[in-house]
């Protein structure tokens, strides 16, 4: 009987071959799920042999992976802003560069706002973590897809956020009535170009959802959209904030100032390019 450790020397080596990145990390994790066993009690027991229900259980996640489908979709969750959400093939899966959105926003509206509206929520992620930073808030989430507007309201059930949110199934601001306005709009929306979707590694797209990863040829074609349409529904020195592509602020501060918004900031991400956009009414 193989051990934990021979079995994680074996599969990260199985994973790197097929172009993983991070195979040790991926293996450790793969293991531990199949096992239910966190990593750091993984590492307690490495001499531990595997017995073969335990390996026929971890065998076809490791092929999934090998496979490039995301560990995230394998495992079943993945951490956001302090929530375990689930996520699986019917929404994009939730990126630290959205947490980062999420921290400048709470940076920007310290006095909470009255209502918060997220486009094209996906998972939830951005909804749920501001109805959990923003108690009092009123929270609509709109999503195009019925079938991520079901696993965002999958994960407002596990989080006890069920009754905060208002989901609706919009294009855009298309369910949102001409009188609603919030203190803050705020959305990921698709932003790569058909190009960069083409040339993305196989985890993005052979597995994602087309859609959630780009809105046409520019990349620009949804933001272009939400900062036409959002200044009217802004309530007086409300927020905008938007996670954009790295080559497209120029266009959009462009629009943005054409669009008459009072203030528009570009904020770099973690590696130090320009990233999210924020303006106020």
């Amino acid at each position: 009987m193989l051990t934990v450790l021979e079995i994680i020397k074996r599969t990260t080596d199985f994973l790197a071959k097929h172009g993983v990145e991070s195979p040790r990390l991926n293996t450790e994790l793969l293991i531990g799920h199949a096992l239910g066993l966190k990593r750091m009690q993984l590492y307690l027991q490495f001499e531990r042999p595997l017995t073969e229900t335990e390996l026929a259980k971890l065998r076809p996640l490791v092929k999934r992976r090998s496979e490039r489908e995301p560990l995230q979709y394998i495992i079943g969750t993945a951490e956001f802003s302090g929530l375990t959400l689930k996520v699986d093939r019917r929404a994009l899966i939730p990126r630290p560069e959205t947490e980062l959105l999420v921290e400048l926003v709470k940076e920007r509206c310290s006095t909470p706002p009255e209502r918060v509206l997220d486009l094209g929520t996906g998972t939830g992620a951005i909804a749920l973590a501001l109805a959990r930073a923003y108690p009092d808030a009123a929270v609509v989430a709109v999503d195009a897809s019925d079938e991520a507007l079901a696993l965002a309201r999958e994960n407002a059930t596990a989080l006890d956020l069920a009754e905060r949110v208002d989901f609706r199934k919009s294009d855009w601001f298309s369910a949102v009535a001409p009188g609603e306005t919030f203190g803050l709009i705020v959305a990921n929306p698709p932003y790569l170009t058909l190009r960069e979707v083409e040339e993305a590694e196989p985890e993005v797209k052979r597995y994602e959802p087309h859609p959630a990863l780009t809105p046409g040829e520019q990349g620009t074609e949804a933001l272009q959209i939400i900062l036409a349409q959002a200044r009217a529904r802004l309530a007086p020195g409300g927020w905008l904030a938007l996670e954009t592509g790295i080559a497209q602020h120029a266009s959009l501060r462009a629009l943005a100032e054409s669009c008459g918004y009072a203030q528009i900031e570009s904020r770099q991400d973690l590696t130090g390019r320009d990233r999210f956009i924020l303006a106020t009414a």
